[in-house]
């Protein structure tokens, strides 16, 4: 069951260096929040904060609070591995386990959870394979390497991985911006099904991308060089494309800046 995330007066720094500041929001359970802004305003950092992968660069650290159906995800007895099986990463390029094979790569999560039976382990992946809309694509070929198949079907091997440990969010860091239009296609199509089981979170560069599959939208932008990123306004999607309240969102979507 999907779950939702409510974040306040969180500020993410890196050493001394304040990534970004001050980032309260409510990310509603069965929908899609896309994050926008240019290059540099914490978009991708803020995502991490949302399952504790911050926090494994040196140095990295957060103030403020995300709770997760009121759990507080940085408390003192909660383990960031738990977190982070909750809350699923799916990356800007896809990473598929390169030595391991179509299969393996889907099932290694699950080795997480204590030992999995080769039945449990079957229907799992094929499971998972079918929400990621590729079971048909590769049922035939499970024992070859994932890093065989092609752009979109690695990145789409990546979702059915993520999935597989039954996580109730999902977090996307542009996944589509390593690939062609088709697969581009294909894995917006693929979003707005999950949607339907899972709290989905993404960033992406792609304005049409945005407007297409969120349900709501939060743009991102920095007051100046070496400023810490700020969300300028968060709204329904539709009504940010069309008729946003501030007008630097209205700058960037329209491409005047960024």
């Amino acid at each position: 069951m999907s779950k939702q995330i409510q974040v306040s007066g969180l500020d993410a720094y890196y050493g001394s260096h304040k990534a970004i500041e001050d980032v309260s929001m409510t990310i509603e359970p069965r929908s899609i929040t896309a994050f926008i802004g240019p290059s540099g305003c914490g978009k991708s950092t803020f995502l991490r904060t949302l399952n504790r992968m911050h926090e494994v660069i040196p140095g990295a650290r957060v103030e403020g609070k995300v709770l997760l159906d009121g759990e507080d995800l940085y408390g003192s007895t909660v383990e960031p591995v738990s977190v982070r099986r909750s809350i699923g990463m799916v990356f800007q390029r896809p990473n598929p386990f390169p030595t391991m094979s179509i299969y393996e790569n889907v099932a290694a999560g699950l080795r997480l959870n204590g030992r999995v039976s080769k039945s449990e382990s079957d229907g799992i992946v094929e499971e998972s394979l079918k929400g990621a809309n590729l079971w048909n694509e590769v049922k035939d070929r499970l024992n070859k390497p994932g890093a065989g198949l092609s752009g979109g079907q690695q990145q789409r091997l990546c979702i059915a991985r993520a999935i597989a440990v039954k996580p109730q969010v999902l977090l996307m860091d542009e996944p589509c911006s390593a690939l062609d239009p088709i697969s581009t296609l294909a894995i917006e199509d693929l979003m707005v099904k999950l949607k339907d089981e899972y709290t989905i979170v993404i960033v992406t560069h792609n304005m049409q991308q945005a407007a297409r599959v969120s349900d709501r939208t939060a743009f991102f932008n920095l007051d100046g060089q070496g400023k810490p990123g700020k969300v300028v306004e968060m709204d329904e999607t539709s009504r940010m494309f069309t008729n946003p309240s501030q007008k630097a969102t209205e700058d960037y979507i329209t491409g005047r800046f960024g």
